[in-house]
Order: C-alpha cells, then sequence, then structure tokens
C-alpha cells in the first residue's frame, strides 16, 4: 500500500449532492494509494447504495447517522454531513 503508516487518518469532504457517492469512495481510496478507481474492486458488495440513503433521505441533524465499512484496506466511517475518515487497515 502506498500509505504506510496504518496509525494515519485521512479526512475528506464528500458532495451529499453527487449521484453516485460511492464513487467518491473508490475515487479517495484510489487517490491515496496512487492508483485508478477502475483498478479497486467495487462498492457494490461493501455499501450497496447505503450513502445514496444517507444523503437522499437524511436522518435528523441531531441523529448524527454515519456509516462505517471496510473497502480496499481502508476502514472508512461516512457521516450524514458528507464528513469522511479513511483509516488503512493493512
Amino acid at each position: 500500500m502506498a500509505n504506510e503508516n496504518t496509525d494515519e487518518i485521512v479526512h475528506r469532504t464528500l458532495h451529499t449532492d453527487r449521484d453516485e457517492p460511492a464513487v467518491a469512495i473508490a475515487e479517495t481510496v484510489a487517490e491515496l494509494e496512487g492508483s485508478e478507481p477502475d483498478e479497486l474492486p467495487t462498492t457494490y458488495d461493501c455499501i450497496d447504495g447505503m450513502l445514496d440513503e444517507l444523503y437522499d433521505d437524511p436522518p435528523s441533524p441531531d441523529a448524527q447517522m454515519e456509516v462505517s465499512f471496510t473497502y480496499a484496506g481502508y476502514r472508512i466511517t461516512v457521516e450524514q454531513n458528507g464528513t469522511a475518515k479513511f483509516v488503512a487497515v493493512e
């Protein structure tokens, strides 16, 4: 992995109005790895539309909903406001 420090946490803000928000996850991981998004596995098996639901019909801001999952060697947490945290797990 290009990101050798497994204790490093990378923060990003994702656009919540994007048509396919899972693509932003693949793009960010590809950027961290120094590769192209199409070289990574599909996000479908990891999050299968969960981000679409989180952004399209979000709970009230007081709920502070977030989704956490593992994808391509990263533990990723995405909040309903688009804040995302990427932590290398390998």
